[in-house]
């Protein structure tokens, strides 16, 4: 069978929500404050009425000791906030006006 899906959202922003355990060689996006940070971008992206973003929690996005880690697609820019004020910069600038937040941006290397 074939699904025909249209592109319904504009950006796609997946946040990193990995719970480890405390002490955890890996560490985790949790174990940083990400949880309170995806609230804060939810409700930024409720309120400004953003229906053409979607968001989606997810498991582990690989690179743990560099969280809290989110990408942003169709892009694939990878963020690092650390604020909520830097989680509203990414909203007004990149999910709004197409700019992305260069001081956020997480350069990954193999």
């Amino acid at each position: 069978m074939s699904l025909d899906l249209p592109q319904v959202y504009r950006h796609h922003v997946f946040c990193c929500s990995q719970q480890r355990p405390p002490g955890h060689p890996r560490g985790s996006c949790a174990a940083k404050n990400a949880h309170p940070l995806w609230e804060q971008l939810g409700q930024r992206i409720q309120a400004k009425g953003l229906l053409d973003i979607g968001m989606a929690w997810t498991g582990c996005l690989g690179f743990c000791s560099a969280g809290p880690l989110m990408v942003v697609y169709p892009e694939g820019l990878w963020y690092r906030p650390e604020t909520p004020a830097d989680i509203d910069e990414i909203v007004d600038s990149h999910l709004v006006n197409n700019r992305p937040v260069e001081r956020l941006v997480m350069v990954l290397t193999r």
